[in-house]
């Protein structure tokens, strides 16, 4: 097994390994296919499993059973969209019975984007009530969220001290979009553990037309040395852990990467900034949530 860099998730305690498999990756394949990502995963040294109720729960019904031969030594995160406490504590319920598991190390809020939504879920009968619910049967161990928006990020962070944010830290997004900046020094500020998706998002789909990579809403890298680079970009920011995109094919680019994995110089820095110029960032455009 690959002894792969860890790094610490905020004030929980808990050590990630800096490359997280997201769920994604299970959906449109079969149990085989599971129980052997999931294996070489461990075998490579990841610890950071970060799921979701994708496919009306096919990914977790998939990937739930590979992952219960290491529960014990693996960290699992599950999310929710739904915004109410009703439907979030029935949703948790049912992705725990899907997963075959009794906890999750991390329940997060999933995309969200608006101020409404924050409202909501902080509102009489909303989501928060689900989740401190949660914790106080046992069932969740940390509370975290993803959101597509700063304007979200930064109004969840001044309503409660969560344990971590899930939140798009990509090297096009930051130069060419300015997106980003604001929430990671906010999270830092905060203590939060900061987890990275869409690391290795490139652009948008031209005319909304997918090419090779099916799973994504969005165009990622398209080989391995992008790959490397926007891993070791993302990683030269206070992030604990990037979650791979939807295939396993960059999963693997990106563990591989991880074994000579060394900070940007500034030089190098430079120079992955202006590879940015004239690329369209997928954000701070809000797509649909997956």
């Amino acid at each position: 097994m690959w002894n792969m860099q860890t790094r610490l998730l905020g004030r929980t305690g808990e050590s990630l390994s800096v490359v997280g498999l997201g769920a994604i990756v299970f959906l449109e394949e079969d149990e085989k296919f599971a129980r052997e990502t999931v294996a070489r995963a461990v075998d490579a040294g990841v610890n950071y499993f970060d799921m979701g109720p994708y496919g009306d729960g096919m990914a977790e019904k998939l990937g739930g059973p590979a992952l219960g031969a290491y529960r014990d030594r693996i960290f699992v995160a599950e999310k929710t969209a739904e915004r109410t406490r009703a439907k979030a504590s029935e949703l948790l319920r049912q992705s725990l019975k899907n997963m075959r598991m009794d906890y999750f190390d991390l329940y997060q809020l999933h995309g969200v984007q608006t101020l409404e939504e924050v409202d909501t879920i902080f509102g009489p009968g909303g989501a928060m009530e689900a989740f401190v619910e949660a914790r106080d049967l046992g069932l969740v161990r940390h509370f975290g969220f993803s959101a597509h928006s700063e304007e979200a990020a930064l109004a969840l962070m001044s309503r409660f001290d969560f344990d971590s944010i899930l939140f798009p830290i990509n090297y096009i997004c930051w130069y060419q979009g300015n997106f980003g900046p604001p929430v990671v020094k906010v999270a830092r500020e905060k203590g939060m553990g900061i987890l990275a998706l869409k690391t290795l998002a490139y652009t948008g789909w031209p005319d909304g037309k997918k090419e090779k990579w099916l799973k994504p809403w969005y165009k990622p890298v398209d080989a391995y040395d992008q790959a490397k680079t926007a891993l070791r970009w993302t990683l030269s920011r206070p992030v604990t852990s990037c979650v791979c995109p939807s295939h396993a094919e960059h999963l693997w680019w990106m563990i591989d990467a991880e074994k000579d994995l060394v900070p940007l110089t500034e030089d190098e820095e430079l120079a992955v900034a202006r590879s940015t110029e004239g690329v369209t960032p997928i954000f701070p455009i809000q797509p649909a949530v997956v």
